[in-house]
């Protein structure tokens, strides 16, 4: 697998930005539990416009975050990893086994119950936080294992979008909903178009996420659209979508995704963690992102490579598979965000942010450790 220039930066800006969310999130976790907890946790509770400040992030600021994912996701069709069929059915179907076998097992513990609508929490991969994770082993990592999490990722997230779409939409406003899909279709005539300014598409963007806000179906929605509205061309440095995506990478990984974790990480520990932890919810994310993740990986990619259907790269083993399927355990962002689509309880929702701490906390120790013992040593891979 090639390893483009575009794809060196994309993984630069993923780690350096997975590091800043490790120490945003202690910091959130520290102030939570401090004699200002109750304060920081109010700031995020303030209201303006009729919503806390806490909402404005989680529907608007990552609106702006899932139009990144859908710029990376066009990229990786158009031109980078998956845009090869047969280099791209690995991990892709890795994706689907990492994305079932979570579910499943969340929904062992919990059909039937109140929090059954949780079973996509574990099905999720924080692309910064897994490839920050896999930096930390420096150039012992051949370039398509990164390629290899870095496209399963992608996946996941396109995942977790249909997911959300699909599943967390309570009640449909058909009339707004029209008209954010009516502005799509004009953004997309735009594009056929060839109309290239930016300008009209984040104008239309804006309206689309208004009333897609007010349509019942989740806001952030609107920035995958607009992704796939905007004109890819080529996808050189002067493409349209190019110059969004590169211009968007910096902001994302270090205001948008920290203000997320500042906002959405100031959870106080005030109850049995243990019994937190063995609950049927927590047994269900715990499990699913810990064991469920690089088992489904690991099975449905070694299956489809038995059966012919795709072939591991010379440079991997299923060792490093395994590892890189334990780092996929890491749900954090996108898992934190599918928990608050899911429960609207508070309590419920509170411990399910510690369990995905926790668990995602354990799938990085896991995965690193398990990737430092099978990957080469430093001065092999130098000779």
């Amino acid at each position: 697998m090639r390893a483009t220039k575009l794809f060196k930066d994309f993984f630069e800006s993923e780690k350096s930005g997975g590091l800043t969310l490790i120490v945003c999130t202690i910091i959130s976790l520290i102030v939570a539990n401090s004699n200002f907890g109750a304060s920081y946790h109010d700031f995020w509770q303030t209201q303006f416009q009729g919503h806390s400040i806490e909402h404005w992030i989680n529907d608007g600021l990552m609106t702006i975050f899932f139009l990144l994912i859908g710029l990376e996701l066009e990229r990786e069709i158009y031109k980078g990893e998956l845009s090869n069929i047969k280099d791209a059915l690995l991990p892709i179907l890795g994706a689907v086994g990492g994305m079932m076998v979570p579910a499943l097992i969340f929904l062992f513990f919990n059909f039937g119950t109140a929090t059954q609508a949780g079973a996509g929490i574990p099905m999720a991969t924080d692309i910064a936080f897994a490839l920050g994770i896999l930096s930390l082993l420096g150039n012992r990592v051949p370039t398509s294992l990164k390629v290899f999490l870095t496209a399963l990722a992608v996946i996941d997230d396109l995942g977790a979008i249909i997911i959300i779409a699909i599943f967390y939409t309570k009640s449909l406003l058909w009339g707004n909903l029209f008209i954010a899909l009516g502005i799509f279709t004009f953004l997309l005539v735009l594009n056929r178009l060839k109309v290239k300014n930016l300008a009209p598409y984040l104008l239309g963007g804006i309206i689309m996420w208004y009333f897609m806000l007010h349509s019942g179906v989740h806001a952030t929605i609107t920035g995958v659209l607009l992704a796939f509205a905007v004109p890819f061309g080529n996808g050189d440095h002067k493409s349209t979508s190019y110059i969004l995506q590169h211009f968007l990478h910096k902001p994302v990984a270090f205001i948008i995704l920290p203000i997320f974790a500042l906002a959405n990480t100031a959870i106080h520990f005030n109850g049995n963690l243990t019994e937190i932890l063995t609950d049927n919810n927590g047994l269900g994310i715990s499990l699913g992102l810990i064991v469920g993740k690089p088992l489904g990986i690991f099975l449905i990619s070694s299956l489809a490579v038995t059966l012919g259907v795709c072939k591991l790269p010379n440079d991997l083993n299923w060792k490093s598979i395994f590892g890189v399927g334990l780092l996929a355990g890491i749900g954090f962002t996108m898992s934190i965000f599918i928990t608050l689509l899911a429960f609207d309880n508070e309590t419920i929702i509170n411990n399910s942010k510690l369990i995905i701490l926790v668990s995602s906390l354990t799938a990085a120790i896991l995965g690193y450790t398990t990737l430092s013992i099978t990957l080469k040593p430093l001065k092999e891979v130098i000779q």
